[in-house]
């Protein structure tokens, strides 16, 4: 029977701090058949990044472009920077014959579930599968946000209280990962793509059995 029909693009989502990038980087090196979208963002490059690596860096004309041209799945300006996932992105790799794994916001995902509704986007509508990654409790997202030591006072405060928010969107998703260890949920998350690529409707004809 071809795989052919059996590629999952696998959108990963938790407040900021839930850990859903490290989640994410750890399932990839567990997953040979697995690739990550890269995202495209205006922002410029932090110290080490690569482009078409860790982001897309464009233009902001650039990316306005591709806005109008319709050619991204979501996109979002956040703290005055562009940020999007191009469809290429997702259906290249699976046409290569991999699955496909996103990071991204709550924001993000809404956009993406809302185009996969769209009348003309069966294949996205079948490969997609939504993860939310939250902590069992408030007071450990807090205390991730301050070991970072990124932001002032203030700004993990404006997260902790969007992580409320966020946190109430979990039912619109597929599944839902109270985390725990890293190892665990990776294994978790591995254990939910290998179920999904068996879902009959994501399996082509047995066309031995004809």
């Amino acid at each position: 029977m071809s795989n052919e029909f059996a590629r999952v693009f696998l959108v990963l989502s938790a407040p900021s701090g839930g850990g859903k990038t490290t989640l994410m980087k750890r399932l990839l090196e567990r997953r040979a058949d697995l690739r990550r979208a890269v995202t495209c963002t205006t922002r410029a490059p932090r110290g080490g990044e690569r482009d078409g690596v860790e982001y897309h860096f464009l233009s902001p004309e650039v990316f306005e472009a591709k806005v109008a041209a319709g050619l991204f799945l979501e996109h979002a300006t956040v703290y005055g920077n562009q940020y999007g996932t191009l469809a290429s992105e997702v259906f290249e790799r699976m046409d290569a014959g991999f699955d496909v794994v996103l990071s991204v916001d709550v924001q993000g995902v809404r956009l993406i579930q809302a185009r996969a509704r769209a009348a003309e986007q069966a294949r996205l509508r079948r490969a997609l599968v939504t993860v939310f990654l939250t902590p069992g409790e408030p007071a450990e997202l807090e205390r991730r946000l301050r070991a970072r030591g990124e932001d002032a006072l203030e700004v993990v405060e404006r997260r902790l209280a969007m992580a409320k928010e966020e946190v109430a969107c979990w039912p619109t998703f597929d599944y839902l990962l109270v985390s725990g260890s890293m190892d665990c949920d990776a294994a978790r998350l591995e254990a939910i793509l290998e179920a999904e690529k068996l879902r009959v409707f994501r399996s082509g004809p047995l066309t031995s059995w004809r």
